[in-house]
C-alpha cells in the first residue's frame, strides 16, 4: 500500500482587496476556503475547476510560494509551514512546479543548458566540470535534443519550451511536481506528447503529480485521482474511473457534459450553467454553487452542504446526493 506523501488539511488562503482612490476597502478575496485532499506515492492528482476557483493559488500555497491563511499541508509527514531554513531547501528541492506560461518561467537571456544546470549546481548536485553530461542526460529524458543544450528560449516553439522547463524541474530529483496546467497554451498534437511525457516520468522517476488543469478529457487520461474545484472549495472528490464513471455533485455533471465526443453518431445532452462564477470576495451564503445550480432549493441558501463520503472514497460536498 502507497504511502501518504501529501496531506492537506482544512487549507485557506485569503488575500486582503486593495483601496482605491474613490474607495476604502476591508475585504477579503476567499482565494482557497477550506480544501482537504491527500497524494499518495505515485498519484496523479487532478485538481479541476473553472478560471478563478482557487486552483493555481491552492498549487502555489502548498508549495509555499504562498503563506497560508489557516490550515495545515505535510508533505512526508512533516509541517511545511514550520519547517527550518534546512529543511525549507530541502522540501523546495523535493517539490518543483511546472508554469502555465513555459516562456515567462525562462529567462531570455539565458542558454537552456544554464537554465536546467544553474539549480543543480546552487544545490551542489552537480559541480561545474560535470553539469554539461548531467544537462544532456536530463534533456534525453524530455526528448530535447543535445544541439539545444547552447540555444535560446526564444529559439524554440511552445511544446519544445514547455519540454526545457520540465526538464528544468526534474533536473532536481523532485519526488512531487505541481503541474499548473501545463498543456492548456499549446495545440492538440503537442499536448498528447506532453501529456505522455508526464507519464513517462512518472513511471521511470516514480513521481507523484497535482495536475491542475481545466480539461477533464486531459485529466481522464493521465490522473488517477480527480477533485472538482468550485469557488476556494472541492465539491466532488474520487478516483478517476469512479468520478466519469458517476458523477455526483452538479457541477461535475455540467463539466462532463461538455467534453467533446469524438464519435459524431453520439450526442450527449449538454447542461449549460447559467451565469458567471461569483466573486471570492462575496460568495454566495450556504452551497456556493446554488446561485448556478439546476437543482437548488432554499435549503441551500441557509445551510452549506457537508463534504462526506459517499462510499469507494467518493466524497461530495451536496445536500441532495
Amino acid at each position: 500500500m502507497n504511502e501518504t506523501l501529501l496531506e492537506v488539511n482544512n487549507l485557506k488562503k485569503f488575500y486582503s482587496s486593495k483601496s482605491t482612490l474613490f474607495k476604502s476597502v476591508n475585504e477579503q478575496v476567499k482565494a482557497v476556503d477550506g480544501v482537504t485532499f491527500s497524494i499518495k506515492k505515485g498519484d496523479i492528482f487532478g485538481l479541476v475547476g473553472e478560471s478563478g476557483s482557487g486552483k493555481s493559488t491552492l498549487g502555489k500555497t502548498i508549495l509555499r510560494l504562498h503563506n497560508k491563511t489557516s490550515g495545515d499541508v505535510f508533505f512526508k509527514g512533516k509541517n511545511v509551514f514550520k519547517l527550518s531554513k534546512k529543511e525549507l531547501i530541502h522540501y523546495r528541492l523535493q517539490s518543483q512546479l511546472v508554469f502555465q506560461d513555459p516562456f515567462s518561467s525562462l529567462n531570455p537571456r539565458i542558454r537552456i543548458g544554464e537554465a536546467i544546470g544553474e539549480a543543480m549546481i546552487q544545490h551542489k548536485l552537480a559541480s561545474r566540470t560535470n553539469v554539461r553530461d548531467q544537462v544532456l542526460s536530463i534533456m534525453e529524458k524530455c526528448g530535447l535534443s543535445p544541439y539545444h543544450i547552447d540555444r535560446y528560449p526564444h529559439e524554440f516553439s511552445g511544446g519544445q519550451r514547455q519540454r526545457i522547463v520540465i526538464a528544468r524541474a526534474m533536473a532536481l530529483n523532485p519526488e512531487f511536481v505541481v503541474t499548473d496546467e501545463p498543456v492548456s497554451a499549446l495545440d492538440v498534437s503537442i499536448q498528447a506528447q506532453i501529456i505522455n511525457l508526464f507519464s513517462e516520468l512518472q513511471e521511470k522517476e516514480n513521481l507523484s503529480y497535482l495536475f491542475i488543469s481545466h480539461d477533464l478529457s486531459v485529466v481522464e487520461h493521465l490522473c488517477n485521482k480527480v477533485a472538482i474545484m468550485y469557488l476556494g472549495n472541492i465539491v466532488e472528490q474520487a478516483s478517476r474511473d469512479e468520478l466519469f464513471k458517476n458523477p455526483l455533485h452538479p457541477y461535475t455533471k455540467a463539466l462532463l457534459s461538455a467534453i467533446p465526443i469524438p464519435d459524431p453518431t453520439i450526442k450527449r445532452e449538454k447542461i449549460i450553467l447559467k451565469g458567471e462564477i461569483p466573486s471570492p470576495i462575496t460568495p454566495p451564503s450556504g452551497c456556493k454553487f446554488r446561485t448556478r445550480c439546476p437543482i437548488a432549493q432554499k435549503k441551500c441558501a441557509d445551510i452549506p452542504p457537508d463534504y462526506k463520503d459517499v462510499g469507494s472514497n467518493h466524497f461530495v460536498a451536496c445536500h441532495f446526493v
